[in-house]
């Protein structure tokens, strides 16, 4: 369909978008984003009408347009044209913001940083957090720094990692955590070593600096200083960084792993009264695939609170190959302020946190607007008394992954045409449900996915004509779900992953 697209006339995809099915209609707009030839994007431009269009198929046209493979100028400019000084819903304004990043990060990735449209972009972003107010604004523009992955925007989020409150620091920390080793300098890891030692800060936030200084080439002195402090925290905290350090140090891939062995070596350090700690936070992350050439892990996450309510947890499905990592995917499901609820007490430095659920999801190096369950007490109550029982959908759609042409002159003069493309069908769910009579909490995230690779080689000459032509598919699901029974203590808890069978053509 994208094929066909882009040999197609403005007049023709405009025609195709305006009598499209209700069903088809985001088919049609995903495959003509895809195709990014000048006749789709100048159809989607006299199409798309963000005062009057259906909020979900604006998403739509956002998302695909953030996970472009290999986005254009143009497409930018059509984004910022739709999204710039227009009164909009707070979810299209936001999703829109964080296409922004994505797409202002993968034209750098491309050496166009010099274009006119991405120094657009990468202004209306930084005015938009210069003037934000609101801490969910300034959370979202750096959540779209984050996805540009600029250099010359590590200042900026060292500033608000340090000085921010707690779900502004989360945020900054987070988007630094995405950098490649050699942007984390000397001064990143000072930031980072303060936010770790200061108890001051939220506990998530402390753990998260920990993981840039243990990831980031670390220096003896900061393994060292890091596994000392787990024995003045909280057991739980404690637990889950200790395992932090013993999974790296399992991973052959780890930048930390020599340095960890050789501090194990001390047996003041590497004993089991420093690593015996109570606690039944975990994390884990092991293989999946090895190849020469490729390596994908799997890794889990649970943060729990000294009570036994689950404070955060998080999977990530990982892609290294060649010194570049991919985080093909990462789900993080959050709980807070949950304490006051059970009757518990934060400790005397940290500040209480507003009481709030959510999850936010990465796709493909881009992350996604974040999804709020409920704030506050109010709103809790609202949703458990007015719940529909549907799911929310988080991300669904179809996505160009791989867009591939080269031509290859051979030795006998011959041309040989290659083509690669790879499509993804996504659908993400996510729901939480609160009983108050029962005394229960139920998550569960639904993944499915279906990816399709086709690749085409085309030899044409005057006296021969060859094609080879290879498709491969696979269809995968995965179901995520944790029930919390808080009428007793301690807190019961079932986690439950299930996966049905993956279909290989």
């Amino acid at each position: 369909f994208i094929r066909m697209l882009r040999s197609a006339k403005k007049r023709d995809v405009l025609e195709l978008l305006r009598r499209a099915p209700e069903e088809m209609g985001p088919f049609f707009m995903e495959a003509a984003v895809a195709a990014q030839s000048v006749a789709s994007l100048a159809a989607l431009s006299d199409f798309l009408d963000f005062s009057k269009e259906p909020n979900s198929l604006l998403e739509k046209f956002l998302h695909a347009a953030a996970f472009s493979p290999r986005p254009s100028g143009e497409l930018l400019r059509l984004v910022l044209d739709k999204l710039v000084g227009k009164q909009l819903p707070p979810e299209i304004w936001e999703t829109g913001v964080i296409a922004v990043g994505s797409l202002v990060g993968k034209l750098c990735q491309q050496k166009l940083c010099g274009l006119q449209e991405v120094e657009r972009g990468v202004q209306t972003i930084l005015r938009g957090l210069r003037g934000a107010e609101e801490e969910s604004e300034v959370t979202i523009f750096l959540l779209a720094l984050g996805n540009a992955m600029l250099p010359e925007s590590i200042p900026t989020l060292l500033e608000h990692a340090e000085e921010g409150p707690a779900a502004v620091t989360t945020v900054a920390i987070s988007a630094l955590r995405r950098f490649p080793a050699q942007h984390i300098s000397s001064k990143v890891k000072g930031t980072m070593r303060r936010i770790f030692h200061e108890k001051s800060y939220e506990k998530t936030c402390r753990l998260a600096a920990a993981e840039i200084l243990l990831n980031n080439h670390p220096l003896p002195m900061d393994v060292i200083n890091i596994l000392l402090a787990t024995t003045e925290m909280e057991t739980e905290m404690a637990k889950f960084l200790l395992l932090k350090v013993q999974t790296s140090l399992q991973a052959h891939h780890h930048p930390a792993r020599k340095i960890m062995k050789d501090i194990m070596g001390d047996p003041r350090i590497n004993n089991y009264n420093f690593f015996s700690k109570a606690g039944i936070s975990s994390s884990f992350s092991g293989p999946l695939t090895a190849t020469q050439d490729l390596l994908s892990t799997f890794g889990l996450d649970l943060l729990f609170l000294e009570g036994g309510f689950l404070r955060k947890s998080s999977s990530e499905f990982s892609v290294l190959s060649h010194g570049r990592q991919l985080h093909a995917a990462q789900v993080t499901l959050e709980a807070q302020g949950m304490e006051s609820m059970m009757g518990e007490s934060t400790s005397d430095e940290e500040e209480e946190p507003e009481l709030m659920a959510g999850m936010s999801v990465t796709f493909f190096n881009v992350q996604l607007r974040p999804i709020v369950f409920f704030r506050g007490y109010t709103d809790l109550m609202a949703k458990v008394l007015l719940s529909s029982g549907e799911p929310t959908n988080v991300v669904r759609g179809n996505l160009l992954l791989m867009d591939h042409l080269q031509v290859i002159p051979l030795q006998s003069g011959l041309q040989v045409t290659v083509k690669l493309q790879g499509g993804l069908g996504l659908d993400i769910s996510a729901d939480m449900d609160v009983s108050i009579w029962e005394q229960e909490l139920k998550t569960s995230i639904n993944t499915r996915g279906s990816l399709i690779m086709d690749f085409q080689t085309e030899l044409d000459s005057p006296l021969l004509q060859a094609t080879l032509r290879s498709q491969t598919e696979v269809e995968t699901s995965v179901h995520f779900d944790t029930m919390l029974r808080f009428s007793s203590s301690p807190v019961l808890m079932c986690l439950q992953l299930r996966e049905e069978q993956v279909p290989y053509r």
